[in-house]
């Protein structure tokens, strides 16, 4: 005898129905404990009186059903799951497995077989997280990217730690730049921003966070406005704005495109092979960027590209821009210093120059030194060794009389001056009795 499964639900149905058959309440009674209409009441009446329990069940209860995953291709989904993918989140794996092996199945199907083999455990959402308000997408391609820096293990155990620099448009979601560094630095930075501007134009904005790069996180230097770091400068010769957030969740869109790159840019490099950062420029500007955008962008509610071409004065001094500039003095021999080095201003010269002036040493990103006095670019020599002043040796007496003849002379206790002084002293003391 087969044995039947049944819900509660459908335990109490049985109930009801049976009651309504042993005529114990009418039909329009038995609807109402229902909550169904009177005909499927009828309906349901009928098939327990022609099936008895097996009416209230579906009929496919029990059956194996026609578009169950076959057996054998569960093993084999199994077998590249745990040899190529066993880190992976269920969407991605559906991705790779569609992409690699032609093989086409739901992203639950193969959620269900991760859940099934320990490879994968579902999230637990937990609540009484703080409050935070939405804040809607800005319009335009252009009009504000939001900008950051993720140090990450993102070669594995296969190369150390690095920082990948990266911007992505509000509007649109898109990936507008990713670059490999090995820090958060001024001139990573700086080259970051020097290549995208040549590539995409100035963006109205950028939105970025308060680390030391991009903001005066020094006591004494927040108390002065006009003190500005080397990135805000460069932005602000470009009349770029820069909204500073206040926390990781206000700039919440690129903060959520990290733990997307740490799971898939992680794992592509992985499948890749690419264990260098000059592969992996390469690798994420040529294949990830745009892959990554056609499957995750969004449509902008304006057709409109905010960045603005860079003008022909822009592009030339686009170099000198995106530079670190450090403020020097001439020395009276023409000279100055830095990074150690002593450098020689020539004769010839595109600019008069006098001692103090205050020039301006323009470190590029290319490594090269320029220096500039009021808009014009000096002529130096690199110095070899600055020459050093001679110090005198110390020569020590060669007898008592030539050492105490160096010393100041100290007046015996019976000199008149003595003398002269305990009189005085005794003199005020008796007065003051």
């Amino acid at each position: 005898m087969n044995q039947i499964t049944m819900t509660s639900k459908e335990i109490d149905r049985h109930g009801i129905i049976t009651r309504l058959i042993n005529k114990e309440i009418n039909g329009t009674k038995a609807a109402s404990l229902l909550h169904l209409s009177i005909r499927q009441t009828k309906r349901l009446k009928a098939k327990v009186e022609k099936h008895g329990l097996k009416g209230l069940t579906h009929a496919s209860r029990g059956k194996i059903g026609h578009h169950r995953l076959q057996e054998k291709i569960k093993k084999k989904i199994v077998a590249l799951l745990k040899k190529h993918y066993y880190d992976f989140g269920p969407t991605f794996a559906t991705e790779k497995l569609r992409e690699n092996h032609n093989i086409n199945h739901d992203q639950k199907t193969i959620r269900q077989i991760m859940i099934e083999e320990k490879l994968w455990r579902p999230r637990i959402h937990r609540s009484g997280e703080t409050h935070r308000t939405w804040r809607e997408r800005r319009s335009s391609f252009g009009e504000m990217e939001q900008f950051d820096g993720s140090y990450e293990y993102w070669f594995e155990d296969r190369a150390g730690k690095c920082c990948l620099l990266g911007s992505i448009d509000d509007a649109t979601g898109n990936i507008t730049k990713l670059v490999f560094a090995t820090s958060e630095g001024v001139i990573p930075v700086m080259s970051f921003w020097q290549r995208y501007t040549e590539h995409h134009g100035k963006p109205h904005s950028i939105y970025l966070d308060k680390f030391s790069t991009y903001n005066m996180n020094h006591m004494l230097a927040k108390e002065n406005n006009d003190t500005l770091t080397q990135f805000e400068r460069a932005c602000q010769e470009l009349h770029i704005e820069l909204i500073k957030a206040n926390s990781p969740q206000a700039k919440g869109r690129i903060e959520r495109l990290w733990n997307t790159l740490q799971d898939r840019l992680i794992k592509e490099l992985r499948l890749a092979n690419i264990s260098t950062i000059a592969e992996a420029n390469i690798f994420v500007e040529k294949i990830f960027i745009p892959k990554f955008n056609r499957q995750f962008s969004v449509e902008p509610r304006s057709n409109v590209n905010l960045h603005q071409t860079l003008t022909v004065k822009n592009q030339s001094q686009l170099s000198a821009i995106y530079s670190k500039q450090t403020e020097r003095t001439v020395q009276n021999d023409f000279t100055f210093s830095f990074n150690t080095r002593w450098f020689q201003l020539t004769k010839d010269q595109p600019a008069t120059i006098c001692k103090k002036d205050k020039i301006i040493i323009e470190e590029r990103i290319d490594g090269s030194i320029h220096v500039r006095l009021r808009g014009k670019y000096l002529n130096y020599i690199i110095l070899p060794v600055r020459p050093t002043k001679i110090k005198q040796p110390w020569i020590l007496p060669a007898t008592k009389e030539e050492a105490n003849a160096n010393q100041a002379h100290v007046p015996a206790p019976n000199h008149p001056w003595r003398m002269a002084f305990s009189k005085n002293t005794a003199v005020r003391q008796n007065h003051q009795v």
